[in-house]
This record gives C-alpha cells, sequence and structure tokens, in this order.
C-alpha cells in the first residue's frame, strides 16, 4: 500500500473513530456536564500531546509570533466549536445535528480554501462530493428520527449549521501553520489554548458531577476520548489532511455518520434501514472515487540546442 492511500485510511480511521465516539459520548453525558466532560478530555490528553512532541521532536517551544495565531485558533476550533456542537445536539433532533454538522463542512472547507491555500477543486472532486453528500443523507434521513424543522429545533438547527462554518475555519487555519511546524505541534498547542478558554466555562459544572458514583463505563469513555479519540485521532487527521490537502480530506467526514449509525446498532440496539445500508454504499463509492487521483503525464522537455 503506497503512501497515498495510507493517508485516505487515516482519514477514515479517524471517522470511524469520530463516529463511534458519538455513542460512547452518550452515555458519557449520562454522568457528567457536557463542558467538564470536554475539559476532562482535552486536559488529560495536553500531557500526552506535550511528551509525544518532545520525545519526537526534541522540543514543544513555539515563536512568540504565532502565540496570538494560535489562541485564535484554538479559540475557534476547540473551545467555540466543541460548545456549539454540545449545544446543536442539546437544542435540536440527532439527525438534523449529524446532517447539519456533517454535510455541509467540506463545501464551506473548499469555498473558503483559496483564502488560505492554493488548493485546486476538480471534477472528479465535485462529482465525489456530491455523490458522497447523497450518501451521508440517505444514511441519516434513513434514521428512525428523520429530519425536523419545527420551530423547536431552529436554534439546534442554527447552531448545528454553524458548526460546519467553524470547524471547516479551524481545518484551513491549522493547514496554513503546519506548512512551517509539524501537524503535532499545531494541534497541542491549538488544544492547550482552547482548553484554557474553556475552563472559565466550567464553573459550577463540577459540583454537577456524582464522582463517588462513577464506575468503569465513564473511566472507559474517558479513557477512548483522551486517548483515541482525541491524542491518536487529531495527530493522524491532520497528518493526513496536510498531506492530501483540506479540501478532498474534509469529505472524509461523510464516514462520520455511518460509524455513528453502526455504533448505535452496537450500543443502543437501533435498528439500520435498507435506506441507511444504500447511503453507505452511495457514500463509500463517493469517496472511493475522489481518492482515485489519475497521474497527469509529465512535461515533456524541450531541448534548446540546434544542430
Amino acid at each position: 500500500m503506497n503512501n497515498k492511500w495510507l493517508n485516505y485510511v487515516g482519514l477514515v480511521l479517524v471517522a470511524v473513530i469520530w463516529g463511534a465516539n458519538f455513542g460512547i459520548s452518550r452515555l458519557a453525558m449520562e454522568s457528567f456536564n457536557p463542558i467538564v466532560f470536554s475539559v476532562l478530555r482535552f486536559g488529560i490528553a495536553i500531557p500526552f500531546f506535550f511528551l509525544i512532541l518532545k520525545w519526537t521532536e526534541g522540543s514543544v517551544g513555539i515563536p512568540w509570533r504565532i502565540v496570538p495565531r494560535l489562541a485564535l485558533i484554538g479559540l475557534l476550533g476547540i473551545t467555540v466549536l466543541e460548545i456549539t456542537v454540545m449545544y446543536s445536539i442539546k437544542f435540536t433532533t440527532l439527525a438534523n445535528a449529524s446532517l447539519l454538522n456533517v454535510a455541509p463542512w467540506p463545501i464551506f472547507a473548499a469555498l473558503f480554501a483559496p483564502l488560505f491555500m492554493r488548493e485546486s477543486i476538480t471534477l472528479r472532486l465535485i462529482v465525489g462530493g456530491a455523490i458522497s453528500l447523497v450518501g451521508v443523507s440517505l444514511v441519516i434521513l434513513g434514521g428512525s428520527e428523520g429530519f425536523s424543522l419545527t420551530s423547536d429545533n431552529m436554534l439546534g438547527n442554527a447552531m448545528a449549521f454553524g458548526v460546519s462554518i467553524i470547524g471547516a475555519l479551524f481545518n484551513l487555519s491549522s493547514m496554513s501553520l503546519m506548512k512551517q511546524y509539524s501537524a503535532l505541534r499545531v494541534s497541542t498547542w491549538t488544544i492547550t489554548f482552547g482548553l484554557l478558554f474553556m475552563l472559565p466555562l466550567t464553573i459550577g459544572g463540577w459540583s454537577q458531577t456524582d464522582w463517588s458514583a462513577l464506575q468503569a463505563g465513564q473511566y472507559l469513555s474517558i479513557g477512548y476520548n483522551v486517548l483515541i479519540c482525541t491524542v491518536l485521532a487529531f495527530v493522524v487527521w491532520n497528518t493526513c489532511m496536510f498531506r492530501v490537502g483540506a479540501t478532498r480530506s474534509n469529505f472524509f467526514r461523510y464516514a462520520v455518520p455511518a460509524a455513528a449509525v453502526i455504533a448505535g446498532y452496537f450500543m443502543f440496539d437501533e435498528k439500520i434501514a435498507l435506506l441507511q445500508m444504500c447511503g453507505a454504499a452511495c457514500m463509500a463509492a463517493g469517496l472511493i472515487w475522489i481518492s482515485i487521483e489519475r497521474k497527469r503525464p509529465a512535461p515533456i522537455a524541450i531541448s534548446n540546442k540546434t544542430v
């Protein structure tokens, strides 16, 4: 397997990890305040990031000149994004949140990409993205909850749609820094700054958790979120995204809802409809189509020598 396909496998793997986390986090939310749980997730993960960074690169520091930029990216992509995701789920249906969180994200990434870097939008990308968009819509709409546009869900719908915009800007702004610094270093510091901005929002939330009643399942959910969903997933995603490109890689987020549906089947005995299976097949076909890159013929060298 060549490096190109390893990058695509990495993107799919992270999407599956994040999709499975919908079910794991749902179990955790029965015991934790949502923002407190996020602070636990990122707070415990940060020492691992710094240890890995020190071990692999020999240093952990960053130039002072990029501190404001990293702080802004952390505020946008960690603090604001995480809180918006949590409350979008609270104020609308899971189907609405999944569709509006995931589906427009790659589209906004493609639209905003020229503002941050040079990335071309090819016909293959447009066709594959459209097929994947249809597929992920079928996966979500084929579920029992469906899609609801009632007035009760409007606030959550707007927040879920905002996640796609914030997330795309977060990815692109991070990628522009990865031209100078490693994905691991950028991830480490953006998460650190995001946590610092999130901490004041937990005031009063810690007392809402009955710490003495926590069982093995809650601790396992924290461990999964820290080691797998944060440390492993952030590094792998950012590394693969930098190599593949933000526009192309963000379409692989369409695998997240499919993984969430499968997690619901195993964890909550939720049924998988035929329409959802058709949607998953359609989504997979679109992502495969995006992944197959045709090699451009090498330019023929023209000699300036004369006989």
